[in-house]
């Protein structure tokens, strides 16, 4: 899980980074507005920090460019409990606030909580129904025809969906979840994508009962039709 951390005072962006870190978090650095834009590029972050009090391209802009090129949860320090800040980071697309000086323990819990709200927890198995991803072996346990070796962006997509299963994901935070900005609007990617997870976990990829398509929306996974579904012999 990789934590893009946006604040120009280097302390704080030490001791932060510390923290997360200590985690198990990937923490990329930026000590202002520019710096993060091409960090958020070359990287593509699961969660931004950002600071808003930076000189030049502060964090209110900041969470505008981003908030234009992902859905990725936000998360803004202020300096005080100051109501039109809190109110303008929110209108602008940011998902939670935290005011300085804060703990560090506090700071991680926010980021753990933004990240299960956003479904792409990333720490540890994920349970559904009968079948259990663990995305660190990149393996899918609980089809009647055994264990699924998954790809990294299998996985991904998988973790997303189990996170909310029974429940339609849309296409959009599908891409910028598995792919970040890299692959925008591409949806050829996610249906490519989606067939391979087919083809290695439905018994009829053509007919498929655990992953679904929803017309003009997106996806969305029945973990408990995996009792009569299975990997066809041979994928």
């Amino acid at each position: 899980m990789k934590i893009l951390l946006v604040d120009d005072d280097p302390d704080l962006l030490s001791v932060t980074t510390f923290a997360l870190q200590q985690a198990g978090f990937l923490v990329v650095q930026a000590a202002n507005g520019p710096q993060a834009l091409a960090a958020f590029e070359a990287e593509s972050p699961d969660l931004a920090v950002l600071d808003i009090n930076m000189p030049g391209m502060d964090g209110f802009e900041l969470a505008r460019r981003l908030r234009e090129r992902s859905a990725i949860p936000l998360l803004m320090l202020t300096v005080r409990h100051e109501e039109q800040d809190v109110v303008k980071a929110l209108s602008l697309g940011a998902d939670d606030y935290l005011a300085k000086p804060y703990s560090p323990k506090i700071l991680v819990a926010r980021v753990r909580a933004l990240l299960r709200r956003a479904g792409i927890e990333e720490q540890g198995a994920v349970t559904s129904g009968p079948l259990t991803l663990r995305p660190e072996d990149l393996q899918l346990d609980g089809l009647p025809s055994g264990p699924v070796k998954l790809t990294r962006l299998e996985a991904r997509l998988l973790q997303l969906l189990l996170a909310n299963a029974g429940r339609t994901v849309p296409s959009e935070r599908i891409l910028a979840y598995v792919w970040g900005n890299r692959a925008g609007g591409n949806r050829q990617l996610l249906k490519q994508l989606v067939h391979r997870l087919r083809q290695k976990v439905e018994t009829d990829p053509a007919n498929p009962v655990l992953l679904k398509t929803v017309a003009g929306s997106g996806y969305v996974f029945e973990p408990d039709a995996a009792s009569g579904s299975g990997r066809r012999e041979g994928v």
